[in-house]
């Protein structure tokens, strides 16, 4: 049983806390990206320390006040607002912002919490190195929000999600004890993983303070193209080319349908666009090669030797870092113009590599059993996840067809599901996708869930009701 945010539990907490920590302007932390029903907002407050936030755990688990802790407030399922159900306590990591530390010898970066990804990408490089992680909100996402959904992003093929590039993390567990994990090791092999447990469970088994990040020398050359291909099979097959040529050195591979540029031309105009006439597929291709590797020399051969295969039919590489930004830019601004337009739903989702043409083949016809829609399929074909999201029509508001919803994320879902895949492969699970992991998720690996959150969170008070549905 939770307790609201009273004005004794706020008291409380201001005898505890400097001045500081509290904010008077809440309304910020009620909104999410995409809209819906606001969170209900009891008290904001933004420790400054580690021990701060203990302090804030400690107070919230004696008068059992649930916890929602918040990053960048960029997610995108919900899982940084609490729309129903008892007041919160908001816990805003953003005056935890400092880089702790640099070891660049080691290709170490100590940051906490409440860093933006742009700050730690830029201690990286002023340490000549590279903190791969890069996503479309990297201008606001903090660092504890991103290894709470264990982000994904467009380097994952090459460098891994957000798991991948922590090596240690200090938290404040439920019961506000402080878990010093911070280490910097490859190695360590004594017992259970609590930082693997921690990233990706979206703040309901504590709360991550500062994280050691892995870094990587700076590729020594750059480059981009975007291809046309024939379909999402050639896509795929010029992915398997692609690694034969260039190896290791392919940063990203995007896989473009022709609604993302259309969906540019309507909503945002002045995206200059690849191609005047979008193709119905392309491919946006990032390379990062060692010193004496031209990476304009190996997109020209791939694109040669795909050519001969009958994969692709066009392309551009780019020749400068400005036509590479516009490239970039075009790919990024897709997710904008897609707010524009309007989803009836939108989907997360991720497939077996090689089922990935046999889905959007199929997936269409499925739809087209409910109605009319447009589709804008787009993602990162490299590690198998795309972005799948339904519209519809031109001339049609979204709000005309929002009451199809919930049949439309139904019939994708189980699609996805049929094909061995995932409901939601970086965004997370949130509040949004709890009840769908109820019906897709592995019952043994949902007991286990379970069991893990009692144990850790008798109280259930941190952020009560994101991933796991609360009990009835």
């Amino acid at each position: 049983m939770h307790n609201s945010v009273t004005d004794a539990f706020a008291e409380t907490l201001r005898s505890r806390l400097p001045q500081a920590a509290f904010k008077d302007d809440t309304a910020q932390y009620a909104e999410t990206p995409r809209g819906g029903k606001p969170g209900q907002i009891g008290l904001v407050v933004a420790p400054g320390s580690t021990e701060e936030v203990a302090e804030t755990i400690r107070a919230a688990a004696e008068a059992r006040v649930p916890v929602i802790p918040y990053g960048g407030g960029t997610g995108l399922v919900t899982g940084q607002v609490m729309p129903d159900g008892p007041v919160p306590l908001v816990l805003s990591l953003e005056r935890m912002t400092k880089i702790r530390a640099t070891y660049a010898a080691e290709n170490v970066l100590v940051a906490e919490a409440g860093a933006i990804l742009v700050d730690v990408q830029a201690a990286a490089e002023a340490a000549d190195r590279l903190f791969p992680l890069s996503l479309g909100s990297e201008g606001s996402a903090r660092m504890g929000g991103l290894l709470g959904t264990n982000a994904g992003g467009v380097n994952v093929l090459r460098y891994g999600n957000a798991r991948d590039l922590c090596l240690g993390l200090e938290a404040v567990l439920p019961d506000g004890s402080v878990w010093h994990g911070l280490k910097r090791l490859r190695k360590d092999n004594t017992g259970y993983d609590l930082r693997n447990l921690l990233i990706g469970a979206e703040g309901t088994l504590g709360v991550i303070t500062a994280a050691a990040l892995r870094l990587f020398p700076r590729p020594a050359e750059t480059g981009t193209a975007v291809m046309v291909v024939r379909d999402p099979d050639a896509a795929l097959d010029l992915l398997a080319l692609a690694g034969d040529i260039a190896g290791s050195g392919i940063n990203a591979f995007e896989l473009i349908s022709g609604m993302g540029p259309t969906f540019l031309s309507e909503t945002i105009p002045d995206v200059r666009l690849p191609f005047p006439d979008p193709p119905e597929w392309m491919v946006l291709i990032d390379l990062g090669l060692d010193a004496g590797r031209d990476p304009a020399e190996t997109l020209e051969t791939l694109f040669m030797a795909a050519h001969e295969r009958e994969l692709v039919s066009d392309g551009l590489i780019a020749q400068s870092e400005q036509q590479r930004a516009e490239f970039w830019r075009m790919r990024e601004a897709i997710p904008e113009a897609n707010k524009l337009i309007g989803a009836i739903s939108s989907h997360d989702i991720s497939l077996p590599i090689s089922r990935i043409p046999e889905f959007i083949r199929t997936a269409p016809g499925v739809l087209e059993k409910l109605g009319d829609y447009r589709i804008n399929c787009f993602g990162h074909l490299g590690d198998g996840n795309l972005h799948y999201n339904v519209y519809p029509p031109k001339g049609q508001s979204r709000d005309s067809r929002i009451a199809e919803k919930g049949d439309v994320q139904r019939a994708v879902h189980d699609l996805v599901d049929s094909f061995d895949g995932s409901i939601s492969a970086e965004h997370g699970i949130g509040r949004l996708k709890a009840e769908d992991l109820q019906r897709y998720g592995d019952p043994a690996k949902l007991a286990a869930m379970r069991a893990i959150k009692d144990a850790l969170d008798p109280l259930g008070i941190m952020n009560p009701g994101a991933v796991l549905p609360l009990r009835d």
